[in-house]
């Protein structure tokens, strides 16, 4: 910074200190200036007042290349009818600047830079509602905004120019159940969540109230160890699938006459010993899900939907064997480049690719994802057209990995002891990773889109959190946390307006 922009703002600083209390002392008129009782013009000149008296109603500071200005500097000149800030290079004005000027009869900004950004949101409101006569001011930036003139833009919602940056996410209802998995689905315009419940031995489903604004239990599938309840809408029927250690896994569809979820299918699980996750998926208009296995003995199966009532033949039978021995922990899947692919993750080897063959119609080894051990869950997103995969690791560091190069590449480690899930999810343009962890505090973190990294953004407590899930009702933003032992929770994320 050069000395002359320094006593620069110097000079204006002092004003926001002394501008109240000076009146009675004796003003200097700076050198380069024009002072009467009751004016002061200071164009062009380096030279600024460091006092202003009350009893001034016309002060004229242009040209005077002043970059910023405090927001006491016009603080009790009550009877200032005239004021011209013209031609500095000012790209902010600080909130309520002009609060005490009640005479105020004319303002010139003209020949500034000024950003039409949430900092400068209060100057819009306040062009808007003064009696005052106000020069043109227009946006010199950002380049969307470049040209546009102030009192032009909307209020707000509406444009860009509308900074609703600050968010946050606090506790909005606690759900005294213990789950594993909390998927949420919409049937017939009303929002759904069911949560695996081993605790109780049920697959519990909640419905939102839209007059209370929470959570409510909607019905109760009662089963026998119940590791996880996943949703699938097929022809306008609403099926859940709860896969379980002991007696078996099941199909339930809802019963409209009943307005219950009741037994529709048996799912063959001979080589099924310890269910971990369930996947469902559609291709070519075909239903599929898979149940990942995580025991040494079992088979991680694919499952296909059929509809043949000549064949007495409606559900989803057991269609591919997948990946022996391997212990899985969690399936994703996901369509690149007009493919599909089926990521595998396990506790005792890296993770492994399966394509789909349009040929075979089948799911064939495609490759390993390397560098990557002792994964317990794993979810692809995407952020500006890319593709990312969400890695969480128990022992160790989570990874964010990027598709490159036809390859999947590690581009961000995460701290993550006792992580069972890293969640992606986005609300309002935003993107946020929750990584859940059974020894501390659950942490969001937040995408920078300048480092293109997430950066850590707010802890949230839940214990031994299992999954994350985003919801989105009544034009509000939830995350639906299941707690493996303790209280589910809801979350809401809310936005705070910092301009105004």
């Amino acid at each position: 910074m050069t000395s002359t922009r320094q006593w620069l703002l110097a000079s204006v600083a002092l004003l926001c200190v002394c501008g109240a209390v000076e009146s009675k002392r004796n003003f200097k008129c700076p050198s380069g200036c024009s002072c009467t009782k009751e004016s002061i013009i200071c164009v062009g000149t380096l030279q600024i007042p460091r006092t202003i008296p009350n009893e001034i109603n016309s002060l004229f500071i242009e040209g005077n290349k002043i970059e910023m200005i405090t927001k006491n500097a016009f603080r009790g000149l009550r009877d200032l009818t005239h004021l011209s800030l013209a031609n500095n290079k000012m790209r902010f004005l600080p909130r309520d600047l002009f609060f005490d000027l009640d005479s105020l009869l004319e303002l010139d900004l003209r020949g500034n830079s000024f950003q039409c950004i949430c900092d400068n949101k209060w100057l819009m409101m306040w062009l808007k509602n003064t009696n005052a006569t106000v020069s043109d001011v227009f946006c010199a930036g950002p380049g969307d905004m470049k040209g546009k003139r102030l009192n032009d833009l909307p209020i707000p919602p509406g444009d860009s120019f509308f900074c609703l940056h600050l968010t946050d996410f606090v506790r909005h209802q606690s759900i005294s159940i213990q789950s594993m998995s909390a998927d949420i689905f919409a049937f017939k315009e009303d929002i759904y969540v069911a949560m695996a419940a081993p605790d109780s031995n049920s697959c519990v489903v909640m419905e939102w109230d839209h007059i209370e604004m929470n959570f409510r239990k909607f019905d109760n599938i009662t089963g026998k160890s119940v590791v996880g309840c996943k949703s699938v809408l097929i022809d306008d029927h609403i099926l859940i699938i709860v896969t379980q250690l002991f007696g078996g896994s099941h199909i339930y569809k809802f019963d409209n006459r009943q307005n219950k979820f009741t037994k529709f299918q048996t799912i063959e699980v001979f080589n099924i010993s310890k269910p971990n996750d369930i996947e469902v998926f559609q291709m070519d208009r075909e239903w599929y899900f898979v149940i990942v296995d995580s025991s040494k003995a079992g088979l991680s199966t694919l499952y296909k939907w059929s509809d043949q009532p000549d064949r007495n033949e409606t559900g989803f039978y057991s269609y591919q064997f997948l990946h022996e021995w391997f212990r899985d922990t969690d399936a994703e899947f996901v369509e690149l480049d007009g493919k599909s692919y089926l990521i595998l993750t396990s506790r005792s080897q890296s993770p492994v690719i399966y394509l789909w063959n349009k040929s075979t119609l089948k799911f064939i080894f495609h490759g390993e994802i390397p560098h990557v051990d002792d994964v317990v869950a794993v979810k692809a997103f995407r952020v500006e057209g890319e593709l990312y995969l969400a890695m969480t690791c128990y022992i160790g560091d989570s990874k964010i990995l990027k598709w490159t190069n036809k390859q999947f590449t590690e581009v961000q480690a995460l701290p993550s002891r006792g992580a069972m899930i890293l969640q992606p999810f986005t609300f309002t343009d935003k993107h946020y990773l929750a990584l859940g962890s059974d020894y501390s505090f659950s942490q969001i973190y937040l995408w920078d889109v300048e480092t293109k990294t997430f950066h850590k953004f707010k802890d949230i407590y839940v214990q031994s959190p299992r999954s994350f899930t985003a919801v989105t009702t009544d034009r509000r933003n939830f995350i639906f946390s299941s707690s493996f032992k303790g209280k589910s929770m809801v979350f809401e994320n809310i936005i705070v307006d910092l301009s105004l």
